[in-house]
Protein backbone atom coordinates (compact mmCIF):
# COMPACT_ATOMS: atom_id res chain seq x y z
CA UNK A 1 0.00 0.00 0.00
CA UNK A 2 0.77 3.82 -0.43
CA UNK A 3 2.64 5.82 1.86
CA UNK A 4 0.12 9.19 2.66
CA UNK A 5 2.41 11.59 0.53
CA UNK A 6 0.04 14.54 -0.17
CA UNK A 7 -3.30 14.71 1.92
CA UNK A 8 -3.93 14.30 5.59
CA UNK A 9 -5.98 11.26 6.65
CA UNK A 10 -7.76 9.48 9.84
CA UNK A 11 -6.17 7.52 12.63
CA UNK A 12 -9.47 5.06 12.37
CA UNK A 13 -7.35 2.12 11.38
CA UNK A 14 -4.90 2.90 13.71
CA UNK A 15 -3.49 0.30 16.04
CA UNK A 16 -0.49 -0.70 18.44
CA UNK A 17 1.35 -3.89 18.81
CA UNK A 18 2.82 -4.37 22.43
CA UNK A 19 5.15 -7.75 23.26
CA UNK A 20 4.42 -8.97 19.88
CA UNK A 21 0.61 -8.83 19.59
CA UNK A 22 -2.44 -6.14 19.10
CA UNK A 23 -3.87 -4.49 22.13
CA UNK A 24 -7.74 -4.69 21.91
CA UNK A 25 -9.81 -1.95 21.86
CA UNK A 26 -7.53 1.15 21.21
CA UNK A 27 -9.52 4.16 21.40
CA UNK A 28 -6.67 6.66 20.45
CA UNK A 29 -2.19 7.09 21.61
CA UNK A 30 -0.04 9.86 21.48
CA UNK A 31 3.19 9.64 21.32
CA UNK A 32 6.25 12.72 22.05
CA UNK A 33 9.58 13.54 20.88
CA UNK A 34 12.02 15.49 23.06
CA UNK A 35 15.25 16.93 22.32
CA UNK A 36 17.36 18.70 24.71
CA UNK A 37 19.36 21.51 23.94
CA UNK A 38 22.95 22.57 25.82
CA UNK A 39 23.49 25.90 26.85
CA UNK A 40 27.10 26.89 24.63
CA UNK A 41 26.94 30.98 24.95
CA UNK A 42 30.23 32.52 26.36
CA UNK A 43 31.33 35.90 26.82
CA UNK A 44 31.08 38.23 23.86
CA UNK A 45 28.38 35.77 21.83
CA UNK A 46 28.12 37.40 18.27
CA UNK A 47 24.97 39.06 18.41
CA UNK A 48 24.89 39.12 22.61
CA UNK A 49 22.55 36.00 21.70
CA UNK A 50 22.64 33.06 24.01
CA UNK A 51 23.86 29.64 21.76
CA UNK A 52 22.93 26.00 22.06
CA UNK A 53 24.22 22.57 21.21
CA UNK A 54 21.87 19.72 20.74
CA UNK A 55 21.90 17.14 23.53
CA UNK A 56 20.33 14.10 24.86
CA UNK A 57 16.70 13.05 23.16
CA UNK A 58 14.26 10.93 24.62
CA UNK A 59 10.36 9.74 23.78
CA UNK A 60 7.52 8.90 25.79
CA UNK A 61 3.64 8.67 25.00
CA UNK A 62 0.09 7.10 26.30
CA UNK A 63 -3.08 5.26 24.93
CA UNK A 64 -6.73 5.24 25.83
CA UNK A 65 -8.38 1.77 25.26
CA UNK A 66 -11.58 0.32 26.07
CA UNK A 67 -10.96 -2.09 29.09
CA UNK A 68 -11.31 -5.47 27.72
CA UNK A 69 -10.65 -7.90 30.86
CA UNK A 70 -9.21 -11.18 29.22
CA UNK A 71 -6.74 -8.70 26.76
CA UNK A 72 -3.28 -10.16 27.13
CA UNK A 73 -1.69 -7.04 26.54
CA UNK A 74 -3.60 -4.77 28.01
CA UNK A 75 -3.37 -7.31 30.98
CA UNK A 76 0.47 -7.50 30.58
CA UNK A 77 0.99 -3.16 29.96
CA UNK A 78 -1.25 -3.63 33.46
CA UNK A 79 1.90 -5.83 34.98
CA UNK A 80 4.45 -4.39 33.86
CA UNK A 81 3.52 -0.57 35.85
CA UNK A 82 4.56 -3.11 39.08
CA UNK A 83 7.38 -5.14 37.24
CA UNK A 84 9.19 -2.21 35.32
CA UNK A 85 9.46 -4.63 32.33
CA UNK A 86 10.99 -3.44 29.13
CA UNK A 87 8.77 -4.38 25.92
CA UNK A 88 9.17 -4.08 22.48
CA UNK A 89 6.19 -1.23 21.27
CA UNK A 90 5.13 -0.84 17.58
CA UNK A 91 2.99 2.00 16.63
CA UNK A 92 0.64 2.18 13.51
CA UNK A 93 -1.20 5.86 12.90
CA UNK A 94 -3.11 4.87 9.60
CA UNK A 95 -2.80 1.07 10.22
CA UNK A 96 -0.62 -1.98 9.91
CA UNK A 97 -1.14 -1.81 6.42
CA UNK A 98 -0.21 1.59 5.18
CA UNK A 99 1.45 4.86 5.99
CA UNK A 100 4.37 4.54 8.87
CA UNK A 101 5.28 2.81 12.13
CA UNK A 102 7.19 3.66 15.18
CA UNK A 103 9.13 0.90 16.85
CA UNK A 104 10.51 0.84 20.07
CA UNK A 105 10.83 -0.23 23.49
CA UNK A 106 9.25 0.84 26.28
CA UNK A 107 8.50 0.23 29.93
CA UNK A 108 4.88 0.97 31.13
CA UNK A 109 5.05 3.69 33.50
CA UNK A 110 1.13 4.51 34.45
CA UNK A 111 -2.30 2.48 33.84
CA UNK A 112 -5.47 3.94 35.19
CA UNK A 113 -8.90 2.41 34.74
CA UNK A 114 -12.29 4.87 34.67
CA UNK A 115 -15.73 3.81 35.07
CA UNK A 116 -18.89 6.08 35.44
CA UNK A 117 -22.62 4.14 35.46
CA UNK A 118 -23.23 5.96 31.87
CA UNK A 119 -20.07 5.40 30.30
CA UNK A 120 -17.55 2.81 28.90
CA UNK A 121 -14.94 1.24 31.49
CA UNK A 122 -11.50 3.23 29.60
CA UNK A 123 -8.58 2.56 30.85
CA UNK A 124 -5.42 5.31 30.05
CA UNK A 125 -1.41 3.61 29.86
CA UNK A 126 1.43 5.53 29.63
CA UNK A 127 5.29 4.52 28.59
CA UNK A 128 8.48 5.71 28.49
CA UNK A 129 10.61 5.10 25.18
CA UNK A 130 14.04 3.95 25.94
CA UNK A 131 16.51 4.30 23.63
CA UNK A 132 15.81 5.42 19.98
CA UNK A 133 12.58 5.58 18.21
CA UNK A 134 12.70 4.12 14.46
CA UNK A 135 10.51 5.44 12.17
CA UNK A 136 9.81 3.29 8.80
CA UNK A 137 7.37 3.69 5.84
CA UNK A 138 5.22 0.95 5.16
CA UNK A 139 4.75 -0.26 1.59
Amino acid sequence: MATNLVAAYTGEAGSISYGGATVAAVRSFTVDNEAQTIESTAMGNPGNARSYLGGLTQWSGSMDVYQIDDDSEQTAMLAATQSGALAEIILYPSGSGKGISLTGDVIVTGHSLTSSFDGMVEGSISFQGTGALDRAVIS
